[in-house]
């Protein structure tokens, strides 16, 4: 294979060679059998050369970066402006946006002077920031890493529960029934809350958390639904306890704003109905996880789509007032609502595309891929563990390293693991939005072999084929997908989807540092164009 780097490079190329070989690829081999898993002897190996550069175990350091390789991932700052924002939104429900003049009025009159009461708000603010804080720290603490938060999202029975839950919130947003805690849990925290203390603060704040559950619940799960990196939930909860919490303090600062506030009211049942409407249908992507992962087969995508389509007319007809969640003599569908439900519909038109074809690239990610549909045959995958290969945006998928690693080595081409989930959003962005480019398609298609691994395959390992391992939260690799997800956290370092690594699969070396989400098809393009034959 040829390489398009500098004198540099081809230096740091050369001194690599003196690494073993034959060392190399007996540890590949033994990674890809899973047979007398030496954790400990792989880190030890990764260890050896981390003074010189980054090492991926078995596959050695890079060859070289020919200075293009930037791994790509949601930043700290990203998740806290998720969280803002879902807090912020979180504001505009009935149960919340009441209670800040009534706080606001509670904390000035109920103080001795002025300054005791703004002090009393800004603290109130910060309080339910703290709240919000408090409840991430298990994440940072209890060690619940990217290995547990991938079990958990992957997980069949916890996608199933969060569907569940999700249809819950949306019949409470339609007000059918109101979420909040026992009156005799809720009526004890308030007992603590009394005003003269920070204490007496904070478990005020901690009230509002509790008794505003039903309608900060929902958006709080959106915001997390996001986050696929357990390091990042503590930024975004706090976040969002910062969005929920700032506008208190503000009002508290300068109370004439209060006089701006719009009152609440019947506008304010409308925007909760919408949102219900629209947890229906996030609670179908949870379902649709449970079924890709499972391979049921009955939540395809043109049912899927089907069914948005539903939610989006749903919502527009009753913002034009046609038909209403429960009986209410007061209200006047108004111009903004019918211009939003102009909007519903014509999103709603813009999905029934897929229906014909075309890509819908503003929700990519979202519905199942188009191999796992009804109509779609230009993308296919068959179920079974006897499947070796898949169909996808015209390429030649292998679904197992060793197959892939043989092609490779047949046809003189570097290979790409691409460690990727049945369940992971940015994952299918990736292959509808990046690897449908004609560049980045042909790039693969030409001068590449692609090794798809579904780290949440649920194909068992023969038993002999299955081995203990320190890496996984359940310490049993049992599955297809505990095996390449073990390869990932092992080798890579890494539990993130999709990662994209390139091996010389000759020597079988890293070629260059591996890429996580990168949604810029030029960057793409840079991470493959040097190792191209």
């Amino acid at each position: 294979m040829n390489q398009a780097c500098d004198g540099a490079t081809a230096q740091n190329a050369d001194a690599n060679k003196n690494l073993s070989t034959d060392t190399q690829s007996s540890n590949v081999a033994a990674d890809m059998n899973n047979q007398e898993q030496t954790n400990d002897a792989a880190i030890t190996t990764d260890n050896s050369n981390s003074t010189a550069s980054n090492s991926y175990g078995s596959f050695g350091t890079p060859i070289g970066d020919c200075g293009g390789a930037k791994q790509e991932e949601l930043s700290i700052f990203t998740a806290l402006f998720y969280g803002i924002l879902g807090g912020f939104a979180a504001l505009f429900f009935p149960c919340t946006l009441p209670m800040i003049p009534m706080t606001i009025s509670f904390f000035l009159k109920g103080s001795s002077d002025k300054k005791t009461g703004i002090k009393r708000g800004i603290l109130y603010g910060f309080s339910i920031f703290l709240v919000y804080f408090l409840l991430s720290l298990p994440f940072l603490f209890l060690g619940w890493g990217g290995n547990v938060l991938n079990s958990f999202s992957t997980n069949v029975w916890v996608n199933l529960a969060f569907f569940a839950i999700f249809i819950f919130f949306a019949f409470s947003l339609f007000g059918y029934y109101d979420i909040s805690l026992p009156s005799s849990i809720s009526s004890k925290i308030d007992s603590k809350s009394g005003i003269g203390s920070f204490g007496g603060i904070f478990f005020m704040a901690l009230t509002l958390a509790i008794v505003s559950f039903s309608c900060t619940g929902p958006i709080l799960g959106l915001v997390l639904g996001n986050i696929e990196n357990a390091k990042l939930i503590t930024p975004a909860m706090a976040g969002f306890g910062i969005g929920l919490g700032t506008p208190f303090a503000l009002f508290a600062m300068f109370p004439n704003l209060l006089k701006a506030m719009p009152k609440s009211g019947g506008w304010l049942n409308t925007l909760k109905v919408v949102f219900g409407f629209i947890e229906l249908a996030f609670a179908l992507k949870f379902l649709s996880n449970a079924d890709l992962v499972k391979q049921w087969g009955f939540l395809k995508r043109e049912l899927f789509i089907g069914l948005w389509i539903l939610v989006l007319i749903l919502i527009a007809l009753y913002l034009l007032g046609i038909f209403q969640i429960k009986k209410d003599a007061t209200f006047k569908s108004t111009m903004t609502m019918k211009v939003l439900a102009v909007f519903s519909i014509v999103f709603a038109g813009y999905l029934s595309l897929d229906f014909f074809g075309k890509d819908i690239r503003l929700v990519s990610g979202f519905p199942p891929p188009k191999f796992y549909s009804f109509f779609h045959k230009e993308e296919k995958l068959t179920k079974g563990s006897n499947e070796r290969t898949h169909d996808l945006k015209g390429l030649k998928v292998y679904l197992y390293l060793e197959d892939a690693m043989k092609e490779a080595e047949k046809q003189n081409k570097p290979l790409m693991i691409d460690f990727t989930g049945w369940a992971c959003v940015n994952c299918r962005k990736m292959e509808e939005n990046v690897w449908t480019n004609p560049e980045v398609n042909k790039l693969l298609s030409d001068h590449f072999i692609i090794a798809s691994l579904y780290v949440d395959e649920q194909i068992a390992l023969p038993e002999n084929e299955q081995f203990e391992t320190p890496y996984l939260d359940k310490k049993v690799a049992k599955t297809v997908g505990d095996k390449w997800f073990d390869l990932s956290l092992r080798d890579f370092k890494s539990a993130t989807q999709p990662f994209y690594a390139l091996i010389d699969p000759v020597e079988h070396r890293i070629l260059n540092t591996p890429r996580g989400y990168t949604p810029d098809d030029k960057d793409y393009v840079k991470f493959f164009r040097m190792w191209h034959k």
